[in-house]
């Protein structure tokens, strides 16, 4: 995709629906620090769900203009909304650990992504936010990789958009290096995760 349509693609959204944005960041938010605490920890699955849902719906189909975005993007955020919202009611009970040191690391970086992109020069609505589609991923990873039980086709998803990080060094986005050290990240969870299936040696 040409830099400057990935760019326009984001001023118009931000344009549109910060306030929808601020209402979904509360909501996560809260929804992080009641978890933090022990209760509720099947929360924050349904509110990134909610996140999700929202990007593939509203920024990918309504405000996306080209065919990878309504075809490849929408649905993988769907799904992974989906998936996330499965997980919350399906293992309402999973314990939820508190993050470890590469957890608030990750969870730093992705609560820097507006400033780095005010950094490198950008400025609203070309702006980099919480409630856009990088961001959202990065801080989904960052969120399920602290419960005990993952889902391997939800990591795989994550994953395949992590990756999509590399396009920061051609699409003028490189606050998405953040996303990239995400992907690789939820990758080695995949790979940790895939490990279990296979069988003990005698």
């Amino acid at each position: 995709m040409d830099a400057q349509v990935f760019w326009n693609v984001i001023g118009n959204y931000n344009r549109s629906t910060l306030f929808l944005q601020c209402v979904i960041l509360a909501m996560i938010i809260i929804s992080l620090s009641i978890t933090f605490f022990q209760k509720a920890i099947w929360l924050p699955k349904i509110t990134l769900g909610i996140a999700n849902i929202f990007l593939g719906i509203i920024f990918f189909l309504i405000y996306g203009t080209e065919p990878i975005q309504t075809y490849f993007a929408a649905p993988l955020y769907i799904v992974i909304g989906c998936l996330f919202i499965y997980e919350a009611i399906k293992y309402r009970t999973i314990r939820f650990n508190k993050p470890g040191t590469v957890q608030w690391v990750l969870l730093c970086l992705v609560m820097l992504y507006p400033l780095f992109s005010l950094l490198l020069g950008h400025s609203f609505p070309q702006l980099v936010l919480y409630i856009m589609p990088c961001p959202i991923i990065s801080l989904s990873i960052v969120v399920y990789s602290c419960y005990d039980r993952k889902n391997r086709l939800l990591l795989l998803l994550m994953t395949i958009w992590g990756i999509n990080g590399v396009k920061a060094f051609f699409a003028n986005a490189l606050e998405d290096i953040i996303l990239l050290v995400c992907g690789v990240y939820c990758m080695y969870l995949l790979v940790r995760e895939l490990k279990k299936l296979e069988p003990d040696e005698d």
